[in-house]
């Protein structure tokens, strides 16, 4: 039977937060007090991260004053890594920190863009989106190509600057939306950003999903809502269409860490001729690990960038191959976005 659930029992800590009833995740991990030294290594950093996080999720009360923060821990966390980059699963192990470029490109942050995007999902809107360049996928069909296969576009600017455009849209936004491209390579210029936002705004992770553990790790507690984006039911249509590899793996790894974290709406965009290669698999595999999630099944595909050398998505999504796909979901009593 489909499921009865409202946004507000499936976004029950999300909606907390715009209720005013908490505070958003990333000020309460600001606030735990986590001591560490900033010359210490990665593993030894991570073993107090670990610690630091169970007391955290254990109710432990632990201020932040002079001896350092949760969130600070994490973003030294996260510089470390930048040493030899492993945030998502291409693992290049290159010296970011040093300028040296990786898979998706990126050395400093660029905003693309940022804006009170009208056109997200109804809970999330009016969204303060916030518009990375480069990517970790290569998508054929990205509508975002512009920016996503460019990591050089956009303007770079300091945390403490994002934090000023994320406090001016507070008034009237209801989240701050990480997306891109994707955010993944940008964690560490998302935690420094936070280290400044005073405003009571849930943190949104609008993601393909294609991190590492250690990222997923660095999320915790700093993360309010995953907006992910679970396109392929099978490893051979991630890597022909987005040239991922191991798809299947990680981002079911991945949507299960989150699912333990934070809320949780899952968007599955459906190809032309991908109805039961991907579309019914994702979504049954939703069905059966991913109690309390929202999904969207979304129509809307067109044809763009490298398109025309895919043929079987080399067309506008048929209307009876949309309907096929989101009665599959209703079938299997999925939470849906209308």
């Amino acid at each position: 039977m489909p499921s009865m659930k409202s946004p507000r029992q499936a976004l029950a800590g999300y909606n907390a937060i715009l209720r005013g009833d908490s505070e958003p995740s990333f000020k309460r991990v600001r606030g735990f007090g986590a001591s560490f030294r900033k010359d210490a290594g990665l593993e030894e950093l991570f073993a107090l991260h670990g610690k630091a996080m169970a007391r955290f999720r254990g109710g432990g009360k632990s201020r932040a004053l002079g001896g350092g923060s949760l969130l600070g821990l994490k973003a030294a966390i996260a510089s470390k890594i930048m040493d030899g980059c492993a945030l998502c699963e291409w693992r290049c192990g290159t010296a970011r920190s040093k300028g040296q470029r990786g898979r998706c490109g990126v050395l400093d942050a660029r905003v693309a863009s940022e804006f009170l995007h009208m056109g997200e999902e109804p809970e999330l809107v009016p969204s303060h989106t916030v518009f990375f360049s480069g990517c970790t996928f290569e998508c054929a069909y990205c509508q975002n190509h512009d920016i996503s296969q460019n990591p050089g576009a956009g303007e770079s600017i300091s945390p403490e600057d994002m934090a000023c455009l994320i406090l001016r849209r507070a008034p009237t936004a209801r989240n701050v939306n990480w997306v891109g491209g994707d955010p993944t390579s940008n964690l560490l210029f998302i935690l420094e950003t936070l280290a400044h936002v005073d405003a009571r705004l849930p943190q949104v992770w609008n993601s393909n999903m294609y991190l590492t553990p250690e990222s997923m790790a660095l999320l915790d507690g700093v993360v309010d809502l995953y907006l992910t984006d679970f396109k392929y039911g099978n490893d051979a249509c991630a890597r022909r269409l987005s040239k991922a590899e191991r798809y299947w793996e990680v981002t079911t790894r991945n949507h299960l860490l989150a699912a333990e974290q934070a809320d949780m709406i899952i968007r599955h965009l459906v190809l032309p001729g991908h109805v039961e290669c991907c579309s019914k698999p994702v979504l049954s595999w939703i069905a059966g690990n991913m109690e309390g999630a929202r999904v969207n099944v979304m129509d809307q595909y067109r044809p763009q960038y490298l398109a025309s050398e895919y043929p079987e998505i080399n067309r506008p999504l048929r209307p009876e191959e949309y309907l096929e796909a989101r009665e599959h979901a209703r079938a299997l009593g999925l939470d849906l976005v209308d």
